[in-house]
């Protein structure tokens, strides 16, 4: 992590690039970020609720001269903790893959704030989805996705600095996408990066995601920006690649032998990753993994909610205490 302090708030990353960065990095506490150039500004993702991103908007336009006036908005992804709070930056280009548009409803915020209210509707999958999720205020959300859509790369220019965006999905998600700023030897990866805790392959392939990783090392870049976790560096990619790789490698004899992904997730040899925060998310990458394995025609696509439950189970036998349980005794959001 480099002399960068795993703290709440605002990070000058120098030359005009910021990043915002929420711990404890778990479920729903994201990172976005903020580059800028004289008057010109471009941010890089919202946060899961309404509350934390006005939060940030305002400390943002406190610090930054340039941020009183958003003018680009890029969703790395779709997922509701990277965009739930896109409707409070008014006026700005919204900007993001074609399968980031794609993907755009599919955990609805009055859904989960439907759970939060009652998660006995959905039984042991609904209460662990309220405790992953407890510390957010789901009510009052539109969603606003993206107006503009690109497929493979983008250059933007944010005053004179120039912006790349990568198309690296799908991976996590349908529509991942890197925020490249050459010159100043920054990335934002948005959830490519899992820094400090273990990722979730929601969409895969998992290889897709491993060559995602593989970009970022082949980058001249000196910071790195996660979607969760502490301002990084490459190092914290590769560990992250090679959890992935080390996952895809042992799971694949237990595909072989026929076990289903859930018996695997409980057989699977985790070694030092056990220890990773969030390590039931297994369950997930090993449902993914399967359908790479599998090689169907046709990609299936599974309802989430259901993993939920499997997780909280896996949860319970690795020991784990509830998610959030370390930072919510230490810190107030």
């Amino acid at each position: 992590m480099g002399h960068w302090s795993y703290t709440k708030g605002l990070h000058d990353l120098g030359n005009g690039c910021w990043g915002y960065i929420v711990p404890d990095g778990s479920w729903g506490w994201s990172n976005a970020g903020m580059v800028t150039d004289g008057d010109a500004c471009l941010l890089v993702d919202t946060l899961f609720d309404l509350k934390c991103t006005a939060e940030m908007l305002e400390v943002m336009r406190a610090s930054i001269p340039a941020a009183k006036e958003i003018g680009v908005l890029v969703n790395t992804h779709a997922d509701g903790d990277h965009t739930f709070g896109n409707q409070l930056v008014q006026g700005a280009r919204i900007i993001g893959t074609e399968g980031t548009v794609t993907d755009f409803d599919r955990f609805d915020p009055a859904l989960l704030h439907g759970i939060a209210q009652n998660p006995d509707q959905f039984g042991k999958a609904g209460h662990f989805m309220a405790e992953c999720f407890r510390p957010f205020d789901f009510s009052g959300i539109t969603l606003t996705p993206p107006t503009e859509t690109f497929r493979d790369r983008m250059t933007l220019m944010v005053g004179d600095k120039r912006v790349e965006l990568i198309e690296v999905g799908p991976a996590h998600s349908l529509g991942d996408t890197l925020i490249y700023v050459p010159d100043d030897k920054v990335v934002y990866t948005g959830d490519i990066l899992f820094s400090e805790g273990t990722p979730i392959a929601w969409y895969g392939p998992v290889k897709r995601w491993i060559d995602a990783c593989n970009i970022v090392l082949e980058m001249d870049v000196e910071v790195v920006v996660a979607g969760h976790g502490p301002i990084s560096t490459k190092e914290d990619v590769r560990r992250m690649r090679d959890y992935l790789v080390d996952m895809t490698e042992r799971a694949r004899p237990l595909y072989e032998a026929g076990l289903s992904y859930l018996d695997a997730a409980y057989k699977i040899d985790l070694g030092e990753y056990r220890d990773w925060n969030d390590a039931e998310r297994i369950i997930v990458t090993l449902r993914t993994l399967w359908d790479d394995f599998e090689e169907a025609p046709t990609r299936p696509v599974h309802v989430p909610i259901p993993f939920f439950a499997e997780m909280a189970e896996m949860r319970e036998h690795l020991g784990k205490p509830s998610v959030h349980h370390d930072y919510f005794c230490n810190h107030d959001h």
